[in-house]
């Protein structure tokens, strides 16, 4: 099996974790551009490693802990670079690129064999329903980073004390709007990955719904994400309260993510 695609997403997600740290500490122009360079060039390895898994294994790469993981990462930038087109907003790379990375390491510490698929998975519900969860996972990923970057800007502004990181962060009405958008966006496909894992359960197993527990946390977190579109279009919630519910959401994602696997429970549970 090829490997090299994949190390050389991970060395590049790597260099744009440093040259982040740098621009975060110390702005210039170069940093910048070398540290969306290396999200770049990561991407476009990433990508290969991908295909290339698909074409080996015959089906999306997404069914074992490993695959699994570097989708996760594949997803988040992915969208980071749709943001990155509409918004503009380079500093987001340098906050989102920590987590990416550490998918892709974590991925890395896990088998890459690939093993056949198991009969459960042997369905068209198995790229409909994991690509609504990635991408849904993956707006909400955004959101908690978008949400700790409104928390330290308020930080400035409550401290008085404005220094360069201030000036180059987007003010927190637009990082309160981001926030909102990409939870907008999450939520929904969270509902539809709900839905059509519920219909993939009943033709598989004869039910809709087994209270299996990454069923019952996608559940709790779908009722925090309603939470703070609720609170935020009638009780008018934003800012800090929505930030922070954007941060305990994502929690319970990774949780769901990667604890049911640790615990080796439930009916997600095939390899």
């Amino acid at each position: 099996m090829i490997v090299y695609p994949f190390e050389l997403a991970l060395t590049f997600y790597f260099a744009a974790v440093i040259f982040g740290v740098v621009e975060i500490v110390r702005h210039s122009r170069i940093t910048e551009r070398l540290m969306l360079a290396s999200v770049a060039l990561g991407f476009i390895n990433h990508t290969v490693s991908i295909v290339y898994r698909y074409v080996e294994a015959g089906h999306l790469p997404i069914t074992s802990p490993h695959e699994a993981a570097s989708f996760f990462a594949w997803a988040i930038v992915l969208l980071f670079f749709l943001m990155e087109f509409r918004y503009k907003i380079g500093l987001l790379g340098a906050f989102i690129m920590p987590l990416v990375f550490s998918l892709m390491f974590a991925s890395s510490l896990l088998s890459r064999d690939i093993k056949p698929l198991h009969p459960t998975l042997q369905s068209y519900w198995l790229g409909i329903h994991t690509l609504f969860a990635f991408m849904g996972n993956a707006a909400f990923a955004l959101a908690c980073v978008t949400g700790i970057m409104y928390l330290v800007q308020e930080h400035y502004l409550k401290s008085k004390h404005l220094g360069d990181l201030f000036e180059r962060l987007p003010d927190i009405q637009t990082l309160d709007y981001l926030n909102y958008r990409l939870i907008s966006i999450g939520f929904p496909a969270l509902i539809l990955a709900i839905i059509t894992g519920s219909l993939w359960a009943n033709s598989a197993w004869g039910s809709y719904w087994r209270w299996d527990p990454r069923e019952v946390l996608a559940l709790i977190t779908m009722f925090i994400y309603a939470i703070i579109l609720h609170a935020r279009l009638l009780a008018g919630w934003r800012g800090r309260r929505a930030a922070l519910l954007s941060i305990l959401g994502f929690t319970f994602i990774l949780i769901a993510f990667f604890g049911i696997k640790l615990l080796q429970k439930g009916m997600h549970i095939f390899s």
